[in-house]
């Protein structure tokens, strides 16, 4: 459908160029008559066709995920021990030809099997299509944090979308949903952007682009793509109260999805930079307190001494204004646009101290606070505690080091979630189970052992060290 847009369009082009020709042979009169012609009308046809076009071209990018994996039925009698396989569907975009696809990670959480079916190809005129190839992928990597997976198919012939810049988007700008809401595959819907930047809970770095086009569970990992095709974002969650589409849509921007895809695609998980400073953003009352030379910006209220904010000579009373050439106006803008930053990366202050601009470049440094960073130690096949839903791994000389524990603390540290049962019992990435209803726990061996020996719908306290901090996880188990 490309080919007959770009035909109109040079047919256009011919026309301007026919008329100034002929206007170099006629009278002055009739020359000015021509340039005052009002330009073409872009036709209801038109404006459609582009559309279909559009459709065509990123449809044939938008997958389907299927995931499965096995789970206890609720509903069986206590004792039982019923398991039921259970498949959810999603889905993704290629982003890549050689095989990665990009979807949400509460698409494919807790799988054993993940599936992605491709578009299918037209044949002929027919309207109905037949479904598409099926393959298996494989899970390169997850970042919980964003709620973004990155999969790994083989086969040939895909075809891939190219990431846009989110940063430009504006509230008003037409854009389109691809996915396959509650199953239905290769489905387009039409909206504008709602709101950019927007953060569904206070202080957090991860915001969304919101939008009114229709997204519907099943659409979760899809892209959301602006009027040249780019993805701009992708289909993440929605606002409801019925459980429907109401028209409050959230998508990752794609500035923050490229950098979790080509970290994830690189090393197999994200690793969160950080320079060690705190900001906060200029108030007039906060201003007119401390005679600042003015009342907008990102004032840094606290710099780490050891850190690489403090290494490149920013300073506590700095004025942030600017970040890689780009303004700053507060605080949250700053941390956001930090936050898609990766560990190894530079990251170009501009700072206002006293009368002197400063220009400082300042090393992200990895977040030592990460509970994702020891996800790449572990294997499903090896360190799965199932009824716990999560991916666990005994304690040596470097992880006491990394957690900042003693040589004589022992326990079960906790490398990654592994279905919907750790969330459930409020168990996190980088918790150490020390104890299992008071049965000291000292290794892996030591934690399955202890799970496992009790009863259906037993009830169990876990006591965790999280953040130097312990507290006690009690919950019922439900089979």
């Amino acid at each position: 459908m490309t080919k007959p847009l770009r035909t109109r369009r040079l047919q256009h082009a011919c026309a301007v160029g026919l008329v100034a020709a002929a206007g170099a042979l006629a009278t002055p009169a009739a020359s000015a008559q021509a340039v005052a012609r009002p330009p073409r009308t872009i036709t209801l046809g038109e404006i459609s066709a582009s559309f279909e076009a559009l459709a065509a071209q990123v449809g044939s990018s938008t997958v389907q995920v299927l995931a499965s994996g096995l789970a206890f039925d609720p509903d069986a009698p206590a004792g039982d021990g019923v398991v039921e396989r259970r498949r959810s569907s999603g889905s993704g975009v290629i982003l890549d030809a050689s095989g990665y696809v990009m979807t949400n990670y509460h698409v494919v959480q807790g799988a054993r099997r993940v599936q992605v079916v491709t578009a299918s190809r037209p044949q002929g005129t027919s309207i109905v299509r037949p479904r598409g190839r099926t393959l298996d992928a494989t899970v390169v990597g997850v970042d919980e944090e964003t709620d973004l997976a990155l999969l790994k198919v083989s086969g040939n012939a895909l075809t891939a979308l190219p990431l846009g810049d989110s940063d430009t988007l504006r509230p008003g700008q037409l854009v389109f949903a691809f996915g396959s809401p509650l199953g239905l595959d290769n489905t387009v819907t039409m909206g504008v952007v709602s709101a950019v930047g927007r953060q569904l809970e206070a202080d957090d770095p991860m915001v969304y682009i919101q939008t009114d086009a229709p997204i519907n569970p099943g659409s979760s990992g899809g892209p959301l793509v602006d009027a040249q095709g780019k993805v701009v974002g992708i289909n993440t969650l929605i606002l409801s109260q019925g459980g429907g589409n109401e028209g409050l849509g959230f998508a990752a921007p794609s500035n923050i999805v490229r950098s979790v895809y080509e970290q994830l695609k690189a090393h197999g998980r994200v690793r969160r930079g950080t320079i060690g400073a705190l900001v906060q953003s200029i108030t007039p009352p906060l201003a007119e307190a401390l005679q600042l030379p003015q009342d907008s910006g990102a004032f840094v209220a606290d710099v780490d001494a050891d850190g690489p904010a403090a290494k490149a000579g920013l300073r506590i009373g700095d004025i942030v204004v600017g970040l890689d050439g780009k303004p700053i106006e507060n605080g949250r803008q700053l941390d956001v646009n930090l936050y898609r930053r990766a560990a190894g990366a530079v990251a170009t202050l501009d700072v206002v101290r006293g009368k002197e601009t400063l220009r400082l470049p300042v090393a992200v440094d990895e977040r030592g606070d990460d509970p994702l960073r020891f996800a790449t130690l572990v294997t499903r096949e090896q360190h799965l505690v199932a009824r716990l839903g999560v991916l666990a791994i005994g304690l040596d000389d470097t992880l006491r080091q990394e957690l900042g524990v003693g040589p004589s603390d022992l326990g079960a540290l906790v490398a990654a979630r592994a279905g919907e049962e750790a969330v459930e019992y409020g168990i996190q990435p980088g918790d150490l189970i020390v104890a299992v209803n008071r049965t000291r726990v000292t290794s892996l061996a030591d934690l399955r052992q202890a799970v496992t020996k009790l009863p259906p719908r037993a009830a169990c306290a876990l006591q965790v060290l999280r953040q130097g901090q312990y507290l006690f996880l009690a919950f019922e188990f439900e089979e």
